[in-house]
């Protein structure tokens, strides 16, 4: 599957944001645990070159435990600080005063210094759409400062929050890049759903993610769905969950896009478990790659 989703606001967006930088001490940006190098724009690294940087790893409740502590490593090693959080259930979200503190202490110290006292952080809350940016800063702030949806591309303008006397966030839209080189990205985001459905083969989508299960996750698609035999092809797979969950059309034959409708949405709300989808081994040889070329 090619997949490309880059609408016209984002554009728009983008270029407010190069506007913002300006006014920013720290980027915080938003990954999602399950692909945390997919769901990175590309494009933030050199937006937020010279400032202080936090990726948090969000919805880490539904990544495997083992590869949060692997990518949370591995970010550390590019310099960045890393907090794992669940916006919705606020997990981790406390840690992250603290760890804002730590990561802006130079600019706080050199502030004194000049006796600048009690200036906030000023934070740039980024991320690709639907990676959850709303629900943390609900969470962070205590209260529905901004509107939130499941549905990517809700925020459409950028809103500052003041936080406390000690840090302002600059919420900023979903924005992701104008073209994914890599298809395997394009997937991923898919997947997880940060590129319209409505634009998608979710039929398609779902043998993918079959393919991946069967091969990283043995046996958690036959856990999940009695009757299923993982040795299949994805497609027979899918008919054998369509069989066991009884999606059927009119004239009783198996629906094949409501069953994989409904595989997506569980492996999404982490029905199917803590799922990680990519690993920081194979993504290093695609950066190597791409450094050689």
């Amino acid at each position: 599957m090619n997949i490309q989703w880059y609408p016209g606001h984002m554009t728009k967006a983008k270029r407010a944001m190069q506007e913002d930088i300006k006014l920013i001490d720290l980027v915080i940006e938003l990954v999602d645990a399950r692909i945390p190098f997919s769901s990175r724009n590309p494009d933030i690294d050199e937006l937020g070159k010279n400032k202080a940087r936090l990726i948090l790893l969000n919805k880490s409740d539904l990544a495997s435990e083992k590869y949060n502590a692997v990518w949370e490593n591995y970010f550390q090693k590019k310099g960045c600080y890393v907090v794992k959080v669940n916006s919705k259930s606020g997990a981790g979200v406390k840690n992250v005063h603290t760890v804002i503190q730590e990561a802006c202490k130079e600019k706080i110290e050199r502030d004194r210094r000049r006796g600048i006292l009690n200036r906030p952080v000023r934070a740039m809350v980024v991320g690709i759409p639907n990676v959850g940016k709303s629900t943390f800063i609900n969470t962070f702030a205590g209260k529905a400062c901004t509107k939130t949806g499941n549905k990517p591309g809700v925020t459409k303008g950028k809103q500052w929050i003041r936080l406390n006397k000690n840090v302002e966030l600059l919420d900023t839209p979903g924005i992701l890049w104008p073209k994914f080189e890599d298809p395997t990205v394009g997937l991923r985001l898919a997947l997880i759903g940060s590129i319209r459905d409505e634009i998608l083969n979710i039929t398609e989508m779902a043998c993918e993610l079959i393919g991946i299960l069967t091969e990283h996750y043995s046996g958690v698609i036959k856990e999940r769905y009695e009757g299923v035999d993982e040795t299949k092809k994805a497609a027979e797979i899918l008919y054998d969950i369509a069989k066991s969950r009884a999606c059927l059309l009119k004239g009783g034959e198996y629906d094949f896009d409501k069953a994989a409708a409904l595989f997506m949405e569980e492996f999404r709300s982490g029905k199917l478990g803590r799922i990680t989808l990519e690993f920081p081994k194979e993504e290093d040889s695609v950066q190597k790659k791409g450094e050689s070329d």
